[in-house]
């Protein structure tokens, strides 16, 4: 685990991005100390499984269709 303050990292920020890899790395602004962790990129896409309400979804047409209907029935109130 290393400690280094927020100016040391500003400055050789590349370098501590790469130590970070490695080990624990903490920045202390005077104030509050952070930890910086390195966590990979996920190259797979995340896929949620469809919920409960998925028997009530609609489609974009559905949706565009209502959304007329709305405006339609807004509009002939006014008249």
């Amino acid at each position: 685990m290393q400690v280094v303050s927020s100016t040391e990292f500003a400055t050789h920020q590349q370098k501590y991005l790469d130590l970070a890899r490695r080990e624990q790395l903490l920045v202390n602004d005077g104030i509050h100390t952070f930890e910086i962790t390195y966590q990979p990129m996920v190259e797979e896409p995340i896929y949620f499984e469809p919920d409960e309400d998925f028997h009530r979804s609609i489609t974009a047409e559905q949706l565009l269709e209502g959304v007329h209907e709305d405006i339609r029935r807004k509009f002939a109130l006014r008249k």
